[in-house]
């Protein structure tokens, strides 16, 4: 909070008669912005930390079926905190400069997680498709009847 809001804060307060409010309105208003601001930044943490753990156990490389469902998770995190901070920018004081930031990397995420299940989608279809192949047998669909054994012996 800048010293111009605090000082119109002030005018506000005092031309309202309510010189008693003044001294709680700037200090609980930046600490609901901050708890508030807060709350998200953990939620999406929370969410990087289980994204780096399943990218630490595939050697660096994410599976997208098993990332799909949390990189989704940290996109609607990230898009919550960006509703929550574009609706009360100015109650807040954030700063364009941050506000956009935030957007840019929500829409990052975004991307990432759409690409991310767009794979995983294919992977499975791809997996669907080899299981319906292997219960085809080997003759291909209607041939899956067991194998006759041959005769044995002089014929």
């Amino acid at each position: 909070m800048t010293a111009k809001n605090i000082h119109s804060l002030a005018r506000i307060a005092l031309g309202a008669g309510g010189i008693f409010l003044f001294g709680f309105v700037a200090p609980a208003m930046a600490q609901s912005c901050e708890n508030d601001i807060g709350e998200f930044q953990k939620k999406r943490s929370a969410q990087m930390e289980n994204i780096a753990k399943l990218q630490k156990k595939g050697d660096g490389k994410l599976d997208p079926v098993a990332a799909c469902p949390m990189l989704r998770s940290l996109a609607s995190a990230e898009q919550s905190m960006l509703a929550y901070m574009e609706k009360n920018q100015n109650w807040c004081n954030i700063p364009d400069e941050v506000l956009n930031n935030v957007k840019e990397g929500t829409g990052k995420t975004s991307g990432i997680a759409k690409q991310a299940c767009g794979l995983a989608a294919q992977v499975k279809k791809q997996q669907q498709q080899q299981a319906a192949g292997a219960g085809a047998g080997a003759g291909g669909p209607g041939f899956n009847t067991p194998a006759h054994k041959l005769p044995a012996g002089p014929l």
